[in-house]
């Protein structure tokens, strides 16, 4: 399900993302957003992968992925572009196919 919302986006991102998915909920700063099909199709592949980890242990590795990153390379953004998901989500954005073809557990290539 997809909120437009500044405000949830803002506070969840810390005012860095135009989206953020939070199960079972993909945020966007503005409807201008709703039209940018990579963007979307990023937060799904997010939805996917919450689902084949469990929502608490997805978000709980994503945490622990980026403390560990942030600690090697002290800056968010870099730490941020480091973890698995995100590196997995940004690689295969632009792919329409890609979750109808993803393999399960694939962000593991990503590591």
């Amino acid at each position: 399900m997809i909120i437009v919302s500044r405000f949830w986006t803002n506070l969840f991102s810390f005012g860095k993302a135009n989206a953020i998915t939070i199960y079972p909920f993909i945020f966007l700063k503005s409807t201008f957003f709703k039209q940018k099909e990579d963007l979307i199709r990023h937060e799904r592949i997010h939805l996917r992968q919450a689902l084949e980890l469990g929502i608490l242990f997805f978000y709980l590795w994503y945490l622990i992925e980026f403390t560990v990153h942030f600690i090697q390379l002290r800056d968010f953004d870099k730490a941020y572009l480091r973890i698995s998901f995100e590196r997995e989500a940004y690689d295969k954005e632009m792919e329409p196919d890609y979750l109808s073809q993803r393999k399960i557990w694939a962000f593991w290539r990503y590591l």
